[in-house]
Parts: structure tokens; sequence; C-alpha cells
């Protein structure tokens, strides 16, 4: 089970910080991904990490100013949002992928969070 937390309500420029927390250890075997979705749009990639922290990957859209990392101990990851833009609206959606390498697309995802809302207002 993943939990996410961290949504909320900021202006365009500021910061929010995502973390999702698995319920089980083996967290750490998966590749962990965070989604964004708006409504009438498909889940869209935002970033996702491997084992190493040097194994991120990022959307363009948010490179330069999204980072992510993830605690092994705690069965966590963290997503750290920095100058956000109203088009960062969505709700936001960390997942769980067993592949091998990091994938982009939700189908290659088994595990899924509820969601959680950020909202960036001008």
């Amino acid at each position: 089970q993943l939990v996410e937390s961290g949504g909320g309500l900021v202006q365009a420029g500021g910061s929010l910080r995502l973390s999702c927390t698995a319920s089980e250890s083996t967290f750490s075997n998966y590749i962990a991904g965070w989604f964004r979705q708006t409504p009438g749009k498909e889940r869209e990639f935002v970033s996702a990490i491997g084992w190493l922290s040097d194994s991120a990957h990022f959307a363009d859209s948010v490179k330069g100013r999204f980072s992510i990392s993830r605690d092994h101990a705690k069965n966590t990851v963290t997503l750290q949002m920095n100058t956000l833009k109203p088009e960062d609206t969505a709700v936001y959606y960390c997942a769980a992928s067993s592949l091998g390498t990091v994938p982009t697309l939700p189908i290659d995802y088994e595990h899924w969070g509820q969601g959680t809302q950020v909202t960036v207002s001008s």
C-alpha cells in the first residue's frame, strides 16, 4: 500500500514536498514513480527513481524544478517541487514498478497510491 501526503495550495513560484510511504519494506526493491493527472487528461509521468539516487528521471516539464529522493530505511520517496507553476496543478500519484529499468508509462506500474491534490494559484 502506498500513501501520499504533502499536497495543498501554493502560490506560483512556491514549493511543496510530496511524500510517499509504503507499508512494506519490499518497496525498496521497486522503482518508485510520481505521476500527475488533471480532469479529462491522461495520467502523466513526472519523475521516477530506482534504488540509487543517481537513477532519477524527470519529465522535461519539471526538469530543474523538481527533485526526487528516497529513504530505504523509512520506505519513503519524496518529490520536492520548487518554482511551481499553475500548470503543475493536478492530482499527484505515487506508484511502484518491478521493472528493471525506469518506466515512464502508467501501465508499467503495478501499485498506486490514492493521490494527493496540488493546486498552484497564479
